[in-house]
């Protein structure tokens, strides 16, 4: 086998989903990641990583050094490295490597492993759900399309929160707890989400009447986002629909699973044919 050869091979192997050897090392690719993220999780319980450093240790650099492996095969064998480099699971495979190795220098960077468990979605490939996440892109456009109603909304907060922040110092006072503006308005983002932690409280009864228009405030403002998200969603579910006109009757508004034309029922084609699965290097 020569060079070429042993490239096209690994990449029908490691970058394939179509074929049994590529399905298998995503399978087991998911199980090592799953298992090197439990053992990040079970190595933080204090009676498990007294009785199992060593264990925990060898774990560790086992994945790691599997991982660092597979990545390089990646790089090696991908026809576009540039691209796979800087995609998005190109990205989360390198970040996914270099917690073992900062935490030579870094004391707990280890921890910072769990990204691994992102690798996980490559699942979506490997069991034929790529067209689920296009619904996944409908929820991010939406998102992105209400990101200046949304931004808009956030300033006003921190307004709000600033301004009774304010005053709550000015009417309590470091004497009951609010012992500067900084910790006056954290009090009041936690008072306006309707968290309320409890560690601070006012006491006098201006205090609670600024309160008591915080806590009201809060109610009256925490639905926003959500209605803002809600109508842009409904924006692009409806620019989906008329997205797949009828091949027949040429007319629009189908739902996304809609196997024949509500106007003339003629057929719309397979799922696959109107969404096909996307390509990853």
């Amino acid at each position: 086998m020569n060079y070429q050869q042993l490239r096209q091979e690994l990449y029908r192997i490691i970058f394939g989903t179509d074929t049994p050897a590529g399905q298998r090392f995503d399978m087991f690719l998911i199980y090592a990641i799953l298992i090197s993220v439990f053992a990040v999780i079970m190595n933080t319980v204090e009676s498990f990583s007294s009785r199992f450093a060593t264990g925990f240790f060898a774990i560790e650099w086992l994945f790691t050094g599997l991982f660092t492996i597979e990545y390089a095969l990646r790089i090696f064998c991908s026809p576009n490295r540039r691209k796979y480099l800087f995609s998005f699971y190109g990205i989360i495979d390198l970040v996914s490597i270099i917690p073992s190795y900062l935490a030579l220098f870094v004391t707990g960077a280890h921890f910072l492993m769990i990204i691994r468990l992102v690798r996980v979605l490559r699942i979506f490939r490997v069991l034929k759900l790529v067209r689920y996440m296009s619904e996944a892109d409908v929820l991010a456009r939406s998102l992105y399309q209400a990101r200046r109603k949304i931004a808009v909304f956030f300033f006003t907060v921190v307004v709000l929160s600033t301004l009774f922040g304010c005053l709550m110092y000015v009417v309590e006072g470091p004497d009951n707890g609010f012992s500067s503006i900084p910790v006056s308005i954290y009090w009041t983002i936690v008072t306006i989400t309707t968290v309320g932690y409890g560690d601070i409280a006012p006491h006098t009864v201006m205090g609670q009447f600024i309160a008591t228009l915080a806590m009201l405030t809060g109610y009256s403002i925490i639905a926003i986002p959500t209605g803002i998200i809600t109508a842009e969603l409904a924006n692009e579910i409806q620019r989906e629909k008329s997205l797949y006109p009828c091949p027949n009757c040429v007319k629009a508004g189908h739902d996304r699973d809609a196997t024949h034309c509500k106007w003339c029922g003629a057929g719309l084609g397979s799922l696959d044919d109107r969404f096909p699965p996307r390509k990853e290097f």
